[in-house]
């Protein structure tokens, strides 16, 4: 058998084509999720294979019912149950912290996109199944480095600074403004800090020119009054 009809074999309904796109299906969604759960967020191999998965399974179904026009099934809802049934469930992985961080986005989006490449699988549309994989690991690997760098030479920045309730934001107001930067906003955060001596703020900066946020991270820190400081 060529690659070519074993490639048109997948495509079938046959049930060994079946059971194999289902393990590829399952294979892919569990790499997608190695790739979250190695970069330390929260869905991990599991979630992103059972989700890869069930996509998978609710099309071979879609199909599957297609053959039975007696039934009067509307085939079309499988697809779209799908697609937002894992629109509620990446809701799940998106958080707003106290300082203002929106996280999980990125395991979100990329949990619909993982259900959207099981189910190409699971249809059999190989072609996009195994190229919508390939983008996947690109936007999660090549395009977040890229996007990092963007960021940390950025001239705008948001922080969290916790400084002394005592004269500590003031002293921090006059640094920022020696530095030639502008505050464009500042505001008490919820957080509770690490010592209750200080008090939590969330500063957005606008900086002179390009520079490095790791490098200004480092500068905030070695303030004396600064007990704390990471970029939101």
């Amino acid at each position: 058998m060529s690659l070519h009809d074993f490639l048109l074999f997948l495509q079938g309904t046959n049930d060994i084509a079946v059971a194999i796109r289902l393990v590829m299906a399952t294979i892919f969604g569990g790499l997608v999720g190695w790739e979250r759960i190695v970069t330390h967020h929260n869905a991990g191999i599991k979630t992103f294979a059972l989700v890869s998965l069930g996509s998978a399974v609710a099309t071979v179904l879609n199909i599957y019912l297609a053959y039975f026009p007696e039934l009067g099934a509307d085939v079309s809802r499988i697809p779209a149950g799908v697609v937002s049934g894992i629109g509620f469930l990446g809701a799940g992985t998106i958080l707003v912290t106290g300082k203002k961080q929106i996280k999980g986005l990125s395991t979100a989006a990329t949990l619909w996109v993982t259900a959207c490449m099981g189910m190409a699988i699971g249809a059999g549309y190989l072609t996009a199944g195994i190229l919508a994989f390939l983008l996947i690991v690109f936007a999660n690997v090549i395009l977040l480095q890229i996007s990092d760098r963007v960021e940390n030479n950025s001239r705008y920045m948001s922080i969290y600074i916790e400084v002394p309730k005592n004269r500590g934001v003031n002293k921090l107001t006059n640094a920022i403004n020696e530095q030639g930067f502008s505050i464009m906003s500042m505001e008490k955060s919820k957080e509770k800090p690490l010592q209750s001596s200080d008090a939590g703020l969330i500063i957005d900066i606008a900086l002179d020119r390009k520079r490095s946020h790791k490098e200004l991270i480092s500068m905030f820190n070695n303030l004396e009054y600064v007990n704390y400081v990471e970029e939101v």
